[in-house]
């Protein structure tokens, strides 16, 4: 071979071999902010715990097997609309009309492309019906009874609208009204009636990132209420350096477009990842009378999971391949440092 083909076969090796170089994947969940540490009982925060953790475990799995992720997003999320015990799917809240409309949201930050569906009664599984919305329609949202069409018509599961009834969440709407009726004063239990959240935030292999949203809104919610979750940019949104998802007073999401301000910080002004979110979560949105929380991801695979509630269901899973899970405001998360850089040992879970 010729030197200079020899120079150019090499320089060609030389860019395969880092165009390949792969990323440690990693995993952020979070199941809802505004956890009231006394609503809450042993038996109950075993499952919860144990939902995230398996939530995380799908999620990862997926990303460890080099699939995207968007794969590692909607494994984890449907994990936890599938679980009663969260806000999403099975176990959503009720309307002040007793039905359950579900919302829910997906996008890629590699190709800026996105899903989204608002008001469904019978998807079982929101998050795979935003991701059918994104990859097989021209649209990024579909609404009521047109988007449960479009569910038939690609084959995404719909069930029963009895499906999603548990009795606890039967049982907060009847507190709810009765309060409506006695014209009670706001207070805590208002305040809750705004929280219950699902999502997942993922790096892949390929350093690429997504994010989801799933939710059954606002307790006692009324006229079609749509929130943050389903918006892009207000609860849902990714780009090729960040990715968030949300939960909160869904109104100041919006207000806000608190996800996309968290990634245009990150991304155009270089911000830190957890100042950025900080910034927004636990100063801008409580300035206008908000609350809630957030799940932030970076291309770097920092980790940031800001909350001014008295807790957030959370976790994430990097190199380790360990679930690391979290409800409590003063239980280590251990995201303050960046995550582990991968090693030998590491192993999927």
């Amino acid at each position: 071979m010729k030197p200079y083909r020899l120079m150019l076969a090499l320089i060609a090796l030389g860019a395969v071999s880092m165009s390949s170089a792969e990323v440690s994947p990693v995993l952020v969940i979070h199941g809802g902010a505004g956890v009231i540490r006394r609503d809450m009982n042993p038996a109950k925060e075993k499952a919860v715990r144990a939902a995230l953790a398996l939530a995380l475990r799908n999620g990862y799995a997926q990303l460890k097997a080099g699939k995207p992720a968007l794969d590692g997003v909607t494994a984890a999320i449907t994990v936890l609309e599938d679980d009663p015990n969260f806000n999403a799917g099975k176990g959503a809240v009720f309307t002040h009309d007793g039905r359950n409309e579900l919302d829910a949201a997906i996008m890629d930050g590699s190709s800026h492309r996105a899903g989204a569906v608002a008001g469904v009664h019978r998807v079982k599984n929101p998050i795979l019906l935003a991701r059918a919305v994104m990859e097989k329609s021209p649209h990024v949202m579909l609404a009521g009874d047109g988007a449960e069409q479009f569910a038939k018509e690609v084959g995404i599961a719909l069930v029963d609208p009895s499906y999603f009834r548990t009795e606890e969440r039967w049982q907060q709407l009847q507190k709810a009204l009765k309060e409506d009726q006695e014209q009670q004063p706001h207070g805590d239990a208002d305040t809750a009636k705004h929280f219950g959240t699902v999502g997942a935030v993922a790096l892949d292999a390929q350093g690429h990132l997504a994010a989801g949203t799933s939710t059954g809104g606002m307790t006692d919610k009324r006229w079609g209420r749509i929130g943050d979750s389903p918006i892009i940019g207000a609860g849902t949104y990714a780009n090729s350096g960040c990715a968030v998802s949300g939960t909160g007073w869904g109104e100041y999401y919006i207000r806000t477009v608190a996800a996309h301000s968290i990634c245009m910080e990150v991304t155009q002004m270089r911000v830190p990842l957890q100042r950025a979110a900080g910034e927004i979560i636990n100063q801008e949105i409580p300035a206008m009378g908000g609350n809630g929380g957030a799940i932030a991801l970076d291309a770097d695979g920092h980790v940031a999971m800001p909350f001014n509630t008295d807790g957030m269901y959370r976790g994430w899973i990097g190199a380790d391949g360990v679930p690391h899970v979290a409800i409590y405001g003063d239980e280590n998360d251990g995201t303050a440092e960046p995550l582990p850089a991968p090693s030998d040992s590491s192993a999927a879970p």
